[in-house]
């Protein structure tokens, strides 16, 4: 009885085996899937490390052995999500500074193309270490790279003045980068604020928008992004509007929204 449960739990393991095996050739065969982004030219990568002693910096040299491939594969994602082709109308990043320093904060996005420059906190890194789970550092700092990147791609809305002026330039500028974290696995539904306004900005516009993009039209985010060539001066109805078609309106997407999570209108 003994050896007959033996074989049956090798036969169980190979077959576990097995299986493993053919489901990991059919993830690298899906990989190897050619799409038109997988050479596109985001730009150099500048990759520079301001407080190498730091906790984090080490931390994040193990996690993260090659920052410049790293980055050249989420900013990729970053335009394949915003984007249709490689042909649509792309801010020109020439060159990207990635710098790790130790400071109080997260993470930050300055300048403008060709030339665009994004810290990120070794204090954040260590925070996200806490429990000494590589994974969590890894997903924090793609969840948090895929935000900034997309403030360096995403186009802006026109004729509304600014970030730093107008309430709706702001919510739209990082409600898309939400957005894009969200629909790269950057954040889960756990990550989701109840309630609020769509006007809120960061994941509460993004979620929404993220929520747009899969239950109306799997291209709503490309469309929405390119609304601000379109739509001017630009708003969130007429980025609806432009998306969806004129028999939608955002209040009405957004009373749709919350009563389907379950929130309070």
């Amino acid at each position: 009885m003994r050896y007959k449960q033996l074989i049956s739990g090798a036969f169980l393991l190979w077959t576990c085996i097995a299986c493993s095996g053919k489901k990991e050739q059919a993830a690298t065969v899906a990989e190897a899937t050619p799409t038109p982004w997988d050479n596109y030219y985001i730009g150099k990568i500048d990759f520079e490390n301001l407080s190498p002693e730091a906790k984090g910096s080490a931390i994040y040299a193990a996690v993260i052995p090659d920052p410049e491939a790293y980055i050249t594969k989420h900013a990729r994602k970053v335009v394949e999500t915003l984007y249709f082709t490689p042909e649509d109308s792309i801010p020109g990043i020439e060159e990207i500074h990635y710098t790790l320093k130790e400071y109080d904060g997260v993470s930050a996005k300055d300048g403008a193309p060709p030339s665009i420059s994004i810290v990120y906190s070794t204090k954040w890194i260590e925070k996200s270490f806490a429990n000494n789970d590589t994974a969590k550092v890894d997903y924090e700092t793609r969840g948090v790279l895929y935000h900034e990147l997309t403030h360096g791609f995403q186009l802006e809305p026109q004729g509304i003045g600014s970030y730093g002026t107008n309430k709706t330039f702001w919510a739209m500028i990082e409600g898309v980068a939400d957005a894009v974290r969200y629909l790269n696995g950057g954040f889960t539904l756990e990550d989701r604020p109840k309630g609020g306004h769509y006007m809120d900005g960061y994941r509460t516009t993004g979620f929404f928008l993220a929520w747009l993009t899969q239950t109306k039209s799997p291209d709503f985010l490309r469309k929405f992004n390119r609304s601000t060539l379109e739509v001017i001066p630009w708003s969130f109805d007429g980025g609806v509007k432009y998306a969806l078609g004129n028999d939608h309106d955002i209040d009405s997407l957004w009373k749709e929204y919350m009563a389907t999570m379950g929130d309070e209108a």
